[in-house]
């Protein structure tokens, strides 16, 4: 399965991105408009998050039907012109396939209740739970009806894990791929595809909440396997990335491995929690800085070694801002949004772009718990409380770490609600839209900086094919990597932090090319004084 390296990724949460029917949702005609701005950053392919009819008790990742558009969002025929727009601009479409789990309103589980054993098969049925926990807090079983059963939940009680041992699971899932391989799309987000293969036995397993018991297993290889055979492996133009919850660098090889025929490439968290105290979200501290270099270099030269591929990025529709949790934003938010971006943008692997990243968008900076929605967000408040804390200790948390800090709607300009939607926006704006909008971003400093990595990345194969090695492991502020190919060298130098420190450039870097930096440089030679979070691309001399 070939996969162009070259390619860069932009999600869109739909439901915050463009608002045209005044609703208060973004739509799928919302996004049509927007193809425009979308081909001017240069970005290939746009990750769409699940727009499929749902209650929304997980915004959208409890799923109803697979094979349908939620009419908040507008119709088939509008996703459709949805592709043809975007194939007309040079822009394809990855849909977010969430095959872990289906909503408990689903046809299926429905059909399960009412007593069709067939149905029942479909989902994790035990009569007597274990002791694992559900990654939104409290047990993972739930009772199924009245049937003296339980089944598996391992995210909300609304969201019921399908059985993937069943073959007819199997084919049913397959047969929504297709359909939508058949409605134009060109790639697909996996979410947390490394939990479906669940042990045969489910036994108590006390470590870390029971993910031991699920996470990782062998037969997943096996079912990806069978899921790449029977659909998009069909295609080697096809782009898939698997979320990948607590895994391992073996793993993601193996998942990501070319000729294993499983996954293009593979998303993992762990550098998104150098801010977690003792492992936890619900907590505050500074990020960790040397865990964060300690991480990047090692999947960075463990995936490239095995030849597996990763998906590069610091945000998602489930983290809080990076810009917040590692840049001093007060001071430096341009020079922090520059630096951060060519640190993934020039590794190894495929940079993924989060919608008002490219503006550098910040945390909404909300008042009160009434203005989020995120159910993740007010069982942690709960739960802070439970433990002890103040309700402002509690919302200082939930301030800090909330999913809804990314899903805050897209600032397009500094009209009323940022220009998203003429009506009241199902989550409220950010406080920052006056100032931070496309409008006044695209003549400013970080959307121009992610043109030009975009465009450096086709223009150069170093970037898009290099290896990745390490440099300056030890370094307390500088996070700092090489890329080698076909005798060429790139150096990549970026500051962590807001305090200038001079560095020894190698010989052969000396009189270099300076592919792009946030601070104007004039000369490369045998030292730089490297400033405020500035990063430094230096192509070793021919």
């Amino acid at each position: 399965m070939a996969i162009d390296k070259g390619k860069v990724v932009y999600q869109i949460y739909p439901k915050s991105y463009k608002d045209t029917s005044g609703n208060g949702i973004g739509d799928l005609a919302g996004i049509i408009e927007k193809i425009p701005y979308l081909k001017e950053l240069g970005v290939d392919m746009v990750w769409l998050n699940p727009f499929y009819p749902s209650p929304q008790r997980d915004n959208g990742y409890d799923i109803t039907d697979y094979t349908a558009v939620n009419p908040v969002f507008g119709t088939m025929a509008d996703f459709e012109d949805l592709i043809a727009c975007g194939q007309a601009n040079g822009i394809e479409f990855m849909l977010d396939m969430v095959l872990n789990h289906c909503s408990t309103d689903h046809e299926w589980f429905q059909k399960a209740l009412a007593g069709d054993k067939y149905y029942q098969d479909f989902f994790i049925l035990r009569d007597q739970p274990t002791d694992w926990q559900s990654k939104f807090g409290g047990s993972a079983w739930a009772p199924f009806g009245d049937s003296g059963k339980y089944y598996l939940h391992l995210f909300d009680v609304s969201q019921a894990d399908l059985n993937w041992r069943n073959p007819n699971v199997r084919k049913e899932l397959f047969k929504v791929v297709n359909f939508w391989r058949d409605k134009g799309v060109k790639g697909f987000r996996f979410d947390v595809i490394n939990l479906i293969g669940k042990d045969e036995q489910l036994q108590d397993c006390p470590i870390n909440d029971g993910k031991p018991a699920y996470t990782d297993k062998p037969i997943t290889h096996d079912y990806l396997k069978m899921l790449n055979n029977a659909s998009f492996g069909q295609d080697d133009s096809f782009m898939t990335v698997g979320e990948m919850s607590a895994t391992t660098i073996e793993n993601c090889i193996l998942y990501t491995a070319p000729e294993r025929e499983e996954l293009a490439m593979a998303f993992n968290f762990h550098h998104l929690k150098v801010d977690y105290k003792d492992g936890q979200k619900w907590t505050l501290m500074d990020f960790d800085f040397p865990t964060l270099r300690d991480l990047f270099h090692a999947w960075g030269e463990g995936i490239s070694q095995g030849n597996g591929w990763n998906a590069l990025f610091y945000n998602n529709h489930d983290q809080p801002r990076v810009l917040n949790r590692f840049i001093d934003v007060e001071h430096f938010r341009n020079e922090g949004a520059t630096m951060l971006a060519a640190s993934i943008h020039l590794s190894r692997g495929t940079p993924y772009i989060y919608m008002g990243e490219e503006i550098g968008m910040l945390d909404p900076e909300y008042d009160t718990m009434s203005d989020y929605v995120d159910v993740e967000s007010w069982n942690a408040y709960h739960s802070l409380l439970e433990e002890g804390k103040t309700p402002e200790q509690a919302f200082g948390i939930v301030k800090a770490k909330s999913r809804d800090n990314s899903r805050v709607p897209m600032q397009w300009d500094a009209s009323q609600n940022a220009g998203f939607s003429k009506g009241e926006p199902w989550l409220k704006v950010a406080k920052s839209y006056r100032e931070i909008n496309v409008e006044t971003e695209k003549n400013g400093k970080i959307f121009p900086f992610y043109q030009k990595l975009i465009k450096l990345r086709k223009e150069w194969p170093i970037i898009a094919e290099g290896d990745y090695k390490a440099y300056l492991r030890d370094s307390q502020s500088v996070y700092a990597f090489e890329r080698h190919f076909e005798g060429q060298k790139l150096l990549v130098l970026n500051n962590f932090y807001a305090q200038t420190l001079t560095l020894d450039i190698p010989t052969s870097y000396q009189g270099g090319q300076v592919l792009i930096s946030n601070y104007e440089i004039e000369k490369m030679g045998d030292k730089v004084d490297l400033k405020a979070y500035q990063t430094l691309a230096i192509l070793s001399k021919p």
